[in-house]
């Protein structure tokens, strides 16, 4: 359970409740120079995991799936199908796209904090932040609909058994500007969405869908911890809490 929350520290409690084990990664931006530490670790259905994290602290936690790890020398390296960050189990790269990623800005102190779930790298699991014990707004965030039983075809990443196992975004498959938000498509005004944002919105109304998207999917909170669910479903994550 998380931890009580201070002007410290914080606690993001990761659990998984995905029918098969998960590898989260946690990585800590590259400009923030508290780190709370950059790590990756296998977590089975059912566990939860604890990661504290300082105020100040930002940076993004994701899941990986379908990974393989063995240890040689004391490193333990592999590889995943989705998700990877190369091919240590600690992450200290950011992802290899596509797939679902909690993004958090902490405040110090009693300052908010700033997360969302972004889809702009497409996505691999379900993923649900909530907050605990916050002050503020403190929306649940994210999405707890599984976007690989709907994915557009063109956008379709398959596992060795034509199972679909992430979907890209159409930035990432198309490299427009257009999709991307580059260019004359850099200004919010401009870069608006698309039928393939809007199918991922259909299904994950509460995560940011494509570049720009972040005018109602950023959250805000104060000092909080946090629950991260992997494969949530807003009624199991109810019964958690």
């Amino acid at each position: 359970a998380a931890q009580n929350s201070t002007t410290s520290s914080r606690t993001f409690t990761l659990y998984n409740n995905c029918n098969e084990t998960i590898w989260p990664g946690i990585i800590t931006k590259a400009d923030h120079n508290d780190s709370a530490g950059d790590i990756g670790f296998p977590l089975q259905p059912g566990q939860t995991a604890s990661y504290p994290a300082p105020p100040g602290w930002s940076g993004r936690i994701w899941g990986r799936t379908g990974c393989t790890f063995n240890a040689t020398n004391g490193t333990t390296t592999g590889s995943c199908q989705t998700g990877s960050c190369g091919t240590s189990l600690n992450c200290t790269t950011p992802s290899s796209p596509p797939n679902t990623i909690a993004e958090f800005t902490l405040g110090d102190d009693h300052d908010l904090d700033f997360y969302d779930v972004s889809l702009v790298d497409g996505f691999n699991l379900p993923l649900v932040v909530s907050p605990l014990n916050g002050k503020g707004n403190c929306s649940i965030a994210g999405c707890d609909g599984d976007l690989r039983q709907s994915c557009p075809q063109e956008l379709g990443v398959e596992s060795d058994h034509d199972r679909v196992v992430a979907c890209q975004s159409a930035c990432q498959v198309f490299d427009s500007d257009e999709y991307c938000c580059r260019g004359k498509y850099s200004d919010p005004m401009v870069c608006v969405a698309n039928n393939y944002s809007e199918a991922f919105k259909q299904v994950c109304p509460a995560a940011s869908s494509y570049a720009l998207d972040d005018r109602t999917t950023v959250m805000t909170c104060s000092a909080s911890d946090y629950l991260i669910t992997f494969c949530s479903s807003r009624l199991n994550f109810r019964n958690f809490l």
